[in-house]
């Protein structure tokens, strides 16, 4: 049912607002009202304040019977359908997280964790008691229960000292052959151990027997090096770094090239058919010779030729044989 001084009442509402709030600019526009009962009417206004996005201001007005003005009953800020609201309470126990627990903080007792189950009592049986308390170590209020054993595998073995951390997937061996690991009793020892080396990275906490790191007691195994090869090292004091001048296309390889300074040799001596005779004797002749089957009918003599009776070439140079030249005759 509408009631026309209550809805009419909006810039009362308003004033009031504003003056609840920090700053008047974080009273909005007027969103609405809502008929709470009879002669009672909720304005809402929207909130502009940071942080309090979807927010709404709502002054709640009523008046006496047969009363003609409206008074305020209450003011509040209360989130609307859309507002941004904090995450659900939780309790401080439930928030914590591995970690959170620094020095001299106490965690709350928990009577019924599921992770523990009543140690064993002393029954006056010596043969018993001395099997729990001596070798099983259960002479301790609580213990831990199949529950809180699982959950401890789980987590050590999908952990960092497992073996698929980075680590052990780059190690040679594993740490149930090194020298450093100390096993664990119970059930837990047949998975894990504690690492007692002070140079590896496991050092003093609990490993899978499967995992594996570079600080393994046998250290003569053939591990590969994580380090890349390094360059070769130039000292460019001593030489002088030159980069190879490319051949040029028409340019003919340098083995195919033939050296001048080589002399052909000839495999035998040419002989002469005829014997020229020389009336005096002359300086021998170069004679360069076309190729190795160069003859001698090829060449040309001079006009006067030694009197000799054979010539041999030798290295393209026609020279007259000494044992075969007379002497020259006496002068008169």
């Amino acid at each position: 049912m509408k009631d026309a001084v209550l809805d009419r009442a909006v810039d009362l509402a308003r004033g009031v607002a504003v003056a609840l709030a920090d700053d008047p600019a974080e009273v909005g526009e007027h969103l609405g009202l809502v008929h709470e009962d009879e002669r009672l009417v909720t304005h809402r206004f929207a909130c502009n304040a940071r942080g309090y996005g979807g927010w709404e201001w709502t002054v709640t007005v009523a008046r006496v019977p047969r009363g003609r003005v409206a008074t305020v009953c209450e003011i509040s800020l209360l989130p609307g359908p859309d507002a941004i609201r904090a995450k659900p309470w939780l309790p401080w126990a439930d928030r914590l997280r591995p970690g959170d627990i620094g020095p001299g903080d106490v965690l709350p007792f928990r009577p019924d964790d599921p992770r523990l189950v009543p140690g064993w009592r002393p029954t006056g049986d010596d043969e018993l008691d001395d099997v729990a308390i001596e070798e099983l170590a259960l002479a301790r209020a609580r213990v831990l229960s199949p529950v809180g054993r699982e959950e401890a595998a789980q987590r050590w073995y999908r952990g960092t000292r497992g073996p698929t951390s980075a680590g052990s997937l780059a190690s040679a061996a594993a740490c149930a052959t090194c020298g450093f690991l100390v096993p664990l009793q119970g059930s837990l020892g047949q998975v894990f151990g504690v690492c007692a080396n002070e140079w590896s990275p496991d050092d003093g906490t609990v490993v899978s027997l499967d995992h594996g790191c570079g600080a393994h007691s046998e250290t003569e195994l053939a591990l590969p090096s994580e380090w890349p090869a390094p360059d070769p090292l130039i000292d460019e004091t001593a030489i002088e770094v030159v980069a190879p001048r490319p051949a040029a296309p028409d340019e003919a390889p340098a083995d195919e090239v033939a050296e001048l300074d080589e002399v052909a040799e000839l495999d035998e001596v040419v002989e002469l058919d005829e014997v020229v005779e020389l009336d005096e004797v002359v300086e021998p002749v170069e004679i360069e010779l076309l190729d190795d089957a160069a003859l001698l009918d090829d060449v040309a003599l001079p006009d006067e030729v030694l009197d000799t009776e054979e010539v041999v070439v030798i290295g393209g140079v026609a020279e007259p044989d000494d044992e075969t030249i007379p002497a020259p005759p006496p002068e008169p």
